[in-house]
């Protein structure tokens, strides 16, 4: 095994095993009734007014099923490896957006400034920017099909 193979395999291990990890969350909030994100928003300590907008009465019906659906089809997507770009950045995004709300910025409880929602985020950069880590999954199928032909599609695959 070369180099470059041992590096493409790796880099899909760990896309597959963030993919599992995303889609299991997802599934469990989707599963679950009653299911929200409001109680994480509003207990916000950076940035407490941003989040709390999220968490109002009139923001829940569109951020929780966002948030829950986003999660599952983010991880779906890694698994399947279609539409792993988009679906990187959208999951880089998310991590982002979850860092803030538990921390009082720059203070994590294992360390100063990076924790695990960076870790995850810059993962997901990776699997963006990085061809070889989109390389193997269904989208090398579905871009020799007819799919493939049609050029909006074709980007997102």
């Amino acid at each position: 095994m070369t180099q470059s193979t041992r590096i493409v395999v790796a880099a899909t291990v760990l896309r597959l095993s963030l993919g599992w990890y995303m889609l299991i969350d997802g599934l469990q909030a989707v599963t679950t009734p009653g299911w929200s994100a409001s109680g994480f928003l509003l207990s916000a300590k950076t940035f407490p007014h941003f989040y709390a907008w999220f968490a109002l009465p009139m923001n829940r019906w569109w951020v929780n099923p966002l948030n829950a659906w986003g999660i599952t089809l983010i991880g779906a997507a890694l698994l399947f490896g279609v539409g792993v770009r988009i679906a990187s950045w959208a999951g880089a995004l998310l991590m982002i957006l979850y860092y803030f709300p538990h921390y009082a910025f720059p203070i994590v409880p294992h360390g100063y400034v990076i924790e695990n929602h960076l870790i995850y985020a810059s993962a997901f950069v990776l699997f963006a920017m990085w061809p070889a880590a989109q390389d193997f999954g269904l989208a090398r199928y579905l871009r020799h099909s007819f799919l493939g032909q049609v050029p909006i599609l074709r980007a997102l695959i």
